[in-house]
């Protein structure tokens, strides 16, 4: 977990709640709120590092909070709205947001756009503890692939050979390294084994909607391109 708090302000709590989900799994301490009548109260309590922020709320809408904060606070804001029209995201830019994400959204622009504002804003690092790929993400520490809001369990012998390929992202790995580091060894293993363990990767992928990730180079190893 990392030191940057978010503070979801959206009125529709099942995305809150999806946002915020999402947010953590990627280190991230974020909550969401449902005290719409005092949304500048609560950015002054939790002093969060960023709010997201719906235009669409109950009693005042979040051109007029972004307004209220502005006045106090230069917290980064991103907007976060169905509305799609130019004037929506002039409007929005124009009362001091620094960036805005459209509904439906998918959770990894949000994560992407969410990371953009924190660089500019405190200098912030992504922590190294997640790996993006094909549309997915790799967490190191649960050993689990994160796609299309879906966790996917691995092995420990399928999430060391994931995590090398993709720690040569775009470059081939020589199977012999991947039995190395699977079992210490390249010379005792059949070598079928790493075969028969790297196709229970792809079909676990795959069936998840993570098809042709992992590509063979024949008589040389296997290699994953983004």
């Amino acid at each position: 977990m990392n030191d940057y708090r978010i503070l979801v302000v959206e009125d529709e709590l099942t995305i809150a709640a999806l946002l915020c989900e999402g947010l953590s799994k990627w280190g991230f301490d974020a909550q969401y709120t449902t005290d719409f009548e005092h949304v500048l109260a609560t950015v002054a309590r939790e002093n969060p590092h960023l709010v997201l922020l719906d235009i669409s709320l109950p009693f005042y809408n979040g051109y007029y909070w972004c307004g209220e904060i502005r006045k106090v606070s230069k917290v980064p804001i991103v907007f976060i709205s169905s509305r799609t029209e130019n004037m929506d995201i002039v409007l929005a830019m124009n009362m001091g947001g620094d960036d805005f994400i459209t509904k439906p959204f998918e959770l990894e622009i949000v994560v992407a756009k969410v990371q953009a504002v924190l660089r500019r804003a405190y200098d912030y690092q992504p922590e190294s503890s997640h790996i993006a790929f094909c549309g997915a993400v790799l967490n190191l520490g649960e050993a689990a692939v994160y796609y299309g809001g879906e966790k996917i369990e691995l092995t420990r012998n399928e999430f060391k050979i994931l995590q090398t390929l993709l720690e040569h992202k775009g470059g081939v790995v020589a199977r012999e390294e991947l039995m190395q580091k699977l079992w210490d060894s390249d010379s005792f293993v059949d070598d079928n084994t790493l075969t028969v363990n790297v196709n229970r990767l792809r079909k676990k992928l795959e069936a998840a909607g993570l098809a042709d990730c992992i590509e063979t180079k024949k008589g040389l190893g296997y290699r994953i391109d983004d």
